[in-house]
């Protein structure tokens, strides 16, 4: 009697469109365009020429993009690995009830998250600057050394620092991501541990990891996604140029200049496309593992 009462005409598609077509021009043509750019060679303005699987092949080829591969993995491993553990521990902390003071701290650490990545790029970049840094001005004062230190030219030191800003920007984020899966928890399940003597140190490793497993791994994948897709924290802290040897030279900063420096929107476009198979196969390749630890 109640199903026969709802109107089932055709008035809600009216309402949903707007979605669709937004996402079909704006979202799956370029998609789908630059997936046909990526067979051609086009600077833009010419006619595209087709190339086939030309652009890929030099992709495989490039030493260049491999480079760059490298520096965006090292950078995203050695920020999300201290990012996620980090961040794990101090929701865990900060979700006990008798803490005194856990809503200012847990606001105090999600301010980074809302500073945008292009300021925290260039603030980074004035403090370690050569001439002119507050870094070297203060250790100049102190007397700890006589002369300024080119922070800048060492390739390890800049992959480090973009490494500590991603740290310093997402740490927050994944905290607030930690705590929400905390409230999924049952506190009974802590209860009953710590009335049987457990410790702190055991219900974490025991029944918080364990239950967590699912938000550890969307934190693995979504900072997988996120990882590779490093441009703003790099591009201001070397005004562009990667650094010294191109060491904090990421991927995306790469397609940028072949892309819109260099105008070969074809050649970028494939360096596109296989940032995102590379990307899938990360995130199948964590999923695994994450189901292979799960399942023994």
């Amino acid at each position: 009697m109640f199903a026969k009462s709802i109107r089932k005409d055709h008035y809600g598609y009216y309402f949903i469109a707007p979605f669709f077509i937004i996402f079909l021009i704006f979202g799956l043509y370029p998609i789908l365009y630059s997936l046909y750019i990526s067979f051609t060679n086009w600077d833009g303005i010419t006619t595209p020429e087709f190339v086939g699987l030309g652009n890929y092949a030099a992709v495989v080829q490039d030493p260049l993009f491999w480079k760059t591969l490298f520096n965006t993995l090292f950078i995203w491993g050695i920020s999300v690995v201290p990012q996620l553990t980090v961040s794990l521990v101090l929701a865990f902390v900060l979700n006990d009830k008798l803490l005194k003071g856990r809503d200012f701290f847990r606001a105090v650490y999600f301010f980074p998250n809302i500073v945008t990545a292009a300021s925290l790029g260039l603030l980074v970049s004035l403090i370690f600057d050569w001439q002119s840094g507050g870094l070297n001005h203060f250790l100049v004062q102190v007397g700890l050394i006589e002369n300024p230190i080119n922070w800048k030219n060492d390739p390890w030191f800049m992959r480090l620092i973009v490494s500590a800003i991603l740290f310093f920007q997402y740490f927050g984020y994944s905290m607030v991501i930690y705590l929400a899966g905390l409230q999924g928890i049952d506190p009974s399940l802590q209860e009953a541990a710590q009335i049987d003597g457990a410790e702190k140190k055991h219900i974490f490793l025991h029944i918080i990891v364990p239950m967590l497993r699912p938000i550890i791994l969307f934190q693995i994948i979504t900072s997988i996604i996120g990882g590779i897709q490093i441009f703003d924290q790099p591009f201001t802290l070397t005004n562009g140029t990667g650094g010294p040897d191109r060491a904090a030279m990421t991927s995306i900063m790469y397609l940028y200049n072949v892309a819109f420096q260099s105008t070969r929107f074809g050649y970028g476009a494939a360096i596109a496309f296989c940032l995102f198979v590379i990307i899938i196969l990360l995130s199948v390749a964590s999923f695994m593992m994450t189901k292979r630890k799960s399942s023994s």
